[in-house]
């Protein structure tokens, strides 16, 4: 299994805290959002290569960081050829951009470089080995309204996905997509079929829409903390949060 971390945005919402600095690279309780990520991968013994896709403005950022990690060897960082807002590729075409480039034919489960949760990445692959089928991370936001900002799921008793829809006006539940999928090799193909068909290449969220309806998608429902990193309320939410674990 293979894994990928998205971390190719410029974060413009949260400027000027990441106008120098990519927000995966934000501090949070003294490391950065991403090492929390890796250090949760890292629970995960199959996986055998973790990327970090980005865009050539933070290139030298990620590289510098990587340096002073442990898993210098495991690490990989792809380069998307873009420098601002307007160039980039989006998270679905990033991540065809790494497939075809790095020619992956493996597993692959994929992060939202911002994103930060409590469950056990090992405790979702587990649950997708049960499965055999492509898996999304499910978190009860318990606010229809906060739901609006993100891809909205319904389940069946079995954990299908049985509807979904990328930032609904009026949402028919409060499970919210966290950022977090597993897709099976054999499913990756699809990717370059969604994006040949003209289709959103930004938020992974429409291609979850346009993918369910073509093959069974399971939902893994988490419970505990999550936070999306995409505000400053958030990020010092995360911050506190984060701190007052360390203090325990």
């Amino acid at each position: 299994m293979k894994a990928v971390i998205m971390a190719g945005g410029f974060a413009k919402r949260m400027w000027p805290l990441t106008t120098g600095r990519p927000k995966p690279l934000l501090m949070i309780s003294g490391k950065p959002i991403v090492e929390h990520i890796v250090e949760n991968l890292e629970g995960v013994r199959s996986i055998d290569k973790i990327y970090i896709t980005t865009n050539k403005k933070f290139e030298e950022h990620f590289t510098n960081w990587i340096k002073t990690t442990k898993l210098d060897g495991k690490l990989k960082l792809i380069i998307e050829p873009t420098t601002k807002e307007e160039e980039k590729k989006g998270s679905v075409g990033a991540l065809d951009y790494l497939i075809n480039t790095e020619k992956i034919d493996d597993d692959i489960i994929v992060i939202a470089g911002d994103n930060l949760f409590d469950f056990r990445l090992k405790d979702f692959v587990d649950y997708y080995r049960e499965k055999k089928g492509v898996v999304i991370a499910f978190y009860d936001i318990g606010d229809l309204i906060a739901a609006q900002r993100f891809g909205v799921g319904e389940l069946d008793g079995d954990g299908k996905l049985v509807d979904f829809l990328e930032k609904p006006e009026k949402p028919k539940s409060t499970f919210v997509s966290t950022g977090c999928y597993i897709f099976p090799k054999d499913v990756l193909k699809m990717i370059s079929e969604y994006l040949h068909d003209k289709n959103n290449a930004d938020a992974p969220g429409y291609f979850i829409s346009w993918l369910y309806k073509k093959l069974v998608v399971y939902g893994f429902k988490f419970k505990g903390k999550w936070y999306d990193v995409g505000s400053f309320e958030a990020y010092l939410e995360a911050e506190k949060e984060y701190k007052k674990r360390n203090r325990l």
